[in-house]
């Protein structure tokens, strides 16, 4: 027997967090009866599943793809405003892949794209506390003392923020960039950090992903990740 969010994430849908929403929204069946409930237990092989009339099945070949998103692309599956997808930028690659977390739209740098369940559970869910490390450009110069904040941690959006590492890499008369280090993945987080101290971000490109780094992978390029890559990242949150 196994958890229904858990069987669709394997199967690639999605998710389990994105799978339980769509259990919870009425669009999954299990054996023609329509099932609203995260915790109900199936029998793969036996139990039908079916998600918007379409029948779940096991998905054959998963799929690890790398990224390098540049700004102007969304990272979801769909943008109810027309806006291109990474998913644009990855469609030689056959089977459906998915967004693993996400890169703001004004930022460039590191994503990976997947059809593991599990594998975007393991690298998105706050409790793994896998490392993404930043490269930021902010307009002036922050003091000491401000960086420090940082690193203890920011009110942002009413919570305070994990600490993080940051480390100060190059400026001019104008601006500071700075290396960025953080395991949380809310909403524009690195941006609202920085405002949290007074200032504003003028680029920010994500340089890695746990132990992945970004390489030379140009903008709008991505390659499928080698197995060692995808072992060393189960290892980051001990899914494997």
């Amino acid at each position: 027997m196994e958890r229904l969010q858990k069987f669709m994430a394997s199967c690639g849908v999605a998710s389990r967090r994105k799978c339980e929403e769509l259990i919870a929204e009425g669009r999954v069946m299990v054996n023609g009866m329509t099932v609203t409930e995260a915790g109900r237990k199936i029998q793969p092989g036996k139990d039908q599943v079916e998600l918007d009339g379409k029948v779940v099945g096991s998905v054959e070949k998963r799929v690890y793809v790398m990224l390098n998103k540049p700004v102007g692309y969304v990272s979801t599956a769909n943008d109810q405003f027309g806006r291109p997808t990474v998913l644009d930028l990855v469609k030689e690659v056959k089977q459906r892949i998915y967004p693993v977390g996400r890169l703001d739209y004004d930022s460039q740098g590191l994503i990976l794209l997947s059809n593991d369940g599990d594998f975007t559970y393991g690298l998105t869910h706050p409790q793994h506390n896998v490392d993404k490390t930043y490269i930021a450009v902010v307009a002036g110069k922050p003091t000491q003392q401000q960086i420090n904040r940082l690193k203890k941690g920011v009110l942002v959006d009413g919570y305070m923020t994990s600490p993080a590492k940051v480390q100060l890499t190059q400026e001019d008369r104008k601006n500071t960039m700075f290396r960025i280090i953080i395991h949380e993945g809310r909403n524009r987080q690195v941006r609202k950090m920085f405002e949290a101290i007074g200032y504003t971000v003028i680029s920010l490109k994500r340089a890695a992903i746990g132990k992945l780094e970004i390489g030379s992978l140009a903008p709008g390029q991505w390659r499928h990740l080698k197995e060692q890559e995808v072992n060393e990242l189960f290892k980051e949150f001990n899914g494997r």
